[in-house]
């Protein structure tokens, strides 16, 4: 029988056929080709702006190949490997290694890539023979892309960026200078007043708590509000009081608590009972403490606070209850001689300031909504009998007492909604001032709004009678309140200690003032502004005022190239947003074409003011760095939109629901925070720092950035990326004569412990929701610790879930 030889082929079976249109590989394919095409639109369309051409490449490489994987052709894989190693090379050139701007850039490719690598992707481009290039190709590409943005990230985690314009060298090599600052307050081991002191400097003499053990500190007991009345605010923004051996808290909607300090136990609860109807930005900051002279018995030490529904509360340190003979059993109609508005136009948020025997307050009036809104008088009243003392009102500046009959208090002036601080030796109150409603046109301004509007006022404590005042904006159209508290300091200069005061702002520049006179001690200097863009009929001051001899904390001017967002696609949406808006730079004007303003409303600097460790003379500052893309709209088009003032009827359509009606002007106003389609910043981190000054040298010592990525994220979901990430902060911070600066603000659930010399992070309390509050801290006289104590209880604004506790830290017993 002849011999049967077996032949067998050298050629390879075929690659195995993919399952149809719908198959992994052709579902791959599909996208690329979508992603692609969108890049290619939007690529296009910046192109045309004059913006960067790589996304409109990026696209056409990415159709080319999303169509040869659907092919089969393994040359899909290697295209798309030259455009991550292209995507490399020019997300370097534009950012260098900033973590944050890098991984927006090319986490998103970087996830593509793996698909190369899946088995389904790598059998449909070609036979086994020709797989081992193509996959190393796309390995190498993915392993490089996935090395730079991991390895960028974690050296931003973890090493200050001395590159960037905010840094300078640290303590180390420019230790603060000058004597200790003195401030108009006490060494109190309690927490007497909002700030602290009446001098707002927030600084604590206790040491017990160092840099060295700060690392122990546990959480010793928690207070639940529990939940809210119907319709009520469910935030909590508030900083407790400690008097003797009890605390003194409020809620959103007024409700006064007292907690024993030692444990959080309740003593007794006030309930205010208030009216919550339209409140937008509902809160309660604190509440005040006063104790009578010379008086003994019931409502001899009071808790004053001022509500959301516009009433002055006093109640009895000891029982919670009201004390009848303060105004009407306990209460002072603040509405009394405002004109008529809505509820919720008018309300107060910030705790009452008492000096020399006088609670005064300011108010909260609704931003934008018409003009001829509630009036933004200052008054004072007796805190011993409520009976009204004097008013500050601009528009009838030697009328002290209620309006006659028939009459009201001003409508429409600036309001003074921050907390205020006080010098009881000078004599004066000082209260910072909004502007003039409505914010983004002043067309129906008068002389005493524009001369008033965004300035910080010295007001004579007896009387009244205005001191001096200083404006920080003029003709202010971007809602740039001075919204921070005056900080009083006694300030060592080469002349000697000077009585200073110190303002920041949402401009982010800080003013330092002779808080007798209002004359700068640091240089003020006028600079000229951009001119352009201004909507018709309205005008711009030509100069605006610089504080350019201390640090500014408005952030760089931003460029397309500080574009952000999660994936290239909403990065390229924030490009060509950013090149279809006016931008020029700080003080931008808005009008009827976009404009970007930055910083945005938040600041800068917001209500969380600034603490002054007052042994070395340095200033603790923490900022924001978000826009807003602002656009005015004319009335017509408002009107079709069906926009209106909150409580006036109308159901405005979607879009007009974000559309400030400034009724009674020609123009509406759109003004929101720079987002991507992702509710993402438009802008690259960090977004939030915290850095420290030299009082006496005016250096900046420190800048870091604060806050990490874990509890927030696209779409308002946590990331859980526990990098830095510097997140907007609403909120202060505490200094303590231990070194240790506490701070918790940011959009993630920690309070901070932070030294003070370096900035570096000595510790974080996790708490249940974020802390958009400002920290106070005390000594316990059942104990002998130091507590650390701050609200955890979120805020809309931030998009942070609501809380309702107040959580006290301390080193745990025998650990010191």
């Amino acid at each position: 029988m002849a011999e049967v030889t077996e032949v067998r082929s050298t050629e390879e079976p075929p690659s195995p056929r993919p399952g149809g249109l719908f198959s992994k590989p052709y579902l791959f394919a599909t996208l690329l080709v979508l992603i692609g095409l969108t890049l290619c639109w939007g690529g296009a369309r910046l192109l045309t702006l004059g913006g960067s051409p790589y996304y409109i490449l990026a696209g056409l490489l990415t159709v080319a190949s999303g169509v040869l994987v659907g092919l089969g052709r393994r040359l899909g894989g290697l295209l798309f490997g030259v455009l991550l190693i292209g995507s490399v090379a020019w997300a370097i050139g534009e950012v260098g290694f900033d973590a944050w701007a890098l991984a927006a850039r090319l986490m998103a490719p970087m996830v593509l890539g793996l698909w190369f690598l899946f088995p389904w992707t790598a059998r449909r481009l070609g036979p086994p023979s020709a797989r081992p290039a193509s996959v190393r190709a796309a390995i190498a590409c993915v392993v490089l892309v996935a090395a730079v943005g991991f390895g960028a990230i974690v050296h931003y985690a973890l090493v200050p960026d001395r590159a960037d314009p905010m840094y300078q060298a640290g303590q180390e090599d420019h230790p603060a200078s000058g004597g200790p600052v003195a401030a108009a307050g006490s060494q109190s081991t309690d927490w007497q007043t909002w700030g602290g002191d009446a001098a707002g400097t927030r600084f604590s003499a206790l040491s017990q708590i160092t840099p060295a053990n700060a690392g122990k500190l546990a959480v010793a007991w928690t207070f639940h509000f529990g939940k809210a009345p119907d319709d009520a605010p469910q935030s909590l923004e508030g900083t407790p009081l400690k008097i003797g051996d009890t605390l003194y808290a409020c809620s959103d909607y007024n409700d006064v608590v007292a907690l024993n300090a030692e444990t959080g136990q309740q003593r007794w609860r006030f309930r205010a009972h208030t009216d919550n109807r339209n409140a937008t930005y509902a809160h309660c900051r604190g509440v005040a403490y006063y104790r009578v002279p010379e008086a003994q018995g019931v409502c001899a030490e009071r808790i004053y606070t001022n509500t959301i529904d516009a009433r002055l509360l006093a109640i009895d340190a000891a029982s919670g209850k009201p004390c009848a003979g303060f105004g009407v059993n306990g209460v002072v109609d603040l509405k009394i001689g405002q004109p008529k508005a809505p509820p919720g136009y008018y309300y107060i948020t910030s705790a009452p300031t008492i000096s020399r025997g006088r609670i005064v307050l300011g108010g909260w009036v609704s931003d934008g909504m018409y003009w001829g809104e509630p009036s933004g008088v200052i008054r004072a009243f007796d805190a011993n009998t409520g009976a009204l003392s004097w008013a500050f009102d601009l528009g009838h500046p030697d009328r002290r007492q209620l309006p006659p009959s028939g009459q009201t208090y001003t409508s429409a002036t600036p309001n003074s909604w921050a907390p205020m601080s006080a010098d009881d030796q000078l004599g004066l109150v000082y209260a910072p001032l909004g502007g003039a409603t409505p914010d983004n046109t002043a067309l129906r301004r008068r002389p005493f709004d524009e001369a008033y509007s965004s300035s910080v006022v010295a007001l004579d404590v007896e009387t009244g009678q205005p001191r001096w005042k200083f404006q920080t904006v003029h003709h202010d159209l971007w809602d740039y309140d001075a919204a921070s508290q005056p900080t009083l300091v006694d300030l060592p200069t080469s002349t000697g200690l000077r009585k200073a005061l110190i303002q920041p702002t949402k401009r982010g520049e800080i003013f330092v003032l002779d808080r007798a006179t209002g004359k700068p001690i640091y240089p003020v200097t006028e600079h000229r502004v951009p001119q352009d863009g201004l909507a018709p009929h309205e005008w711009a001051a030509p100069t605006q005022p610089f504080s350019d001899a201390l640090p500014s904390f408005r952030g760089k001017n931003i460029s397309e190239r500080d574009m952000w967002g999660v994936t290239p696609l909403d990065q390229m949406w924030c490009r060509i947003a950013f090149r279809q808006a006016r931008y020029e730079g700080p003080l931008t004007l808005p009008g009827l074409t976009p404009s970007i303003q930055f910083p945005g409303f938040l600041g800068g600097m917001n209500w969380g003011g600034v603490s002054i460790d007052r042994d070395h003379n340095v200033m603790i500052v923490n900022s924001n760095y978000v826009a807003n893309y602002v656009q005015l709209i004319p009335r017509g088009q408002a009107d079709r939109l069906g926009v209106r003032p909150v409580g006036m009827g109308g159901q405005p359509t979607p879009e007009g629901r974000m559309i400030l009606p400034q009724f009674g002007l020609p123009v509406a106003a759109r003004s929101l925070p720079f987002l991507s389609p992702l509710f993402a910043p438009c802008q690259a981190p960090p977004w939030g720092r915290i850095s420290a000054v030299d009082l006496a040298s005016g250096k900046l010592l420190w800048s870091h950035p604060i806050g990490t990525a874990r509890d927030s994220g696209p779409l308002g979901l946590p990331s859980l990326l526990p990098f830095k990430i510097g997140t907007p902060n609403l909120g202060g911070s505490v200094t303590t004569r231990g070194g240790v600066t506490f701070i918790a603000a940011t959009q993630d659930k920690y309070l901070r412990a932070i030294d003070t010399k370096t900035g570096s992070v000595l510790w974080r309390g996790r708490l249940a929701q974020a802390g958009q509050s400002t920290p106070m801290t005390y000594l316990s006289r059942a104990s002998g610790r130091q507590f650390v104590v701050t609200a955890s209880g979120g805020h809309a604004l931030l998009g942070t879930k609501p809380g309702d506790a107040i959580v006290a830290f301390a080193i745990p017993k025998g650990q010191n």
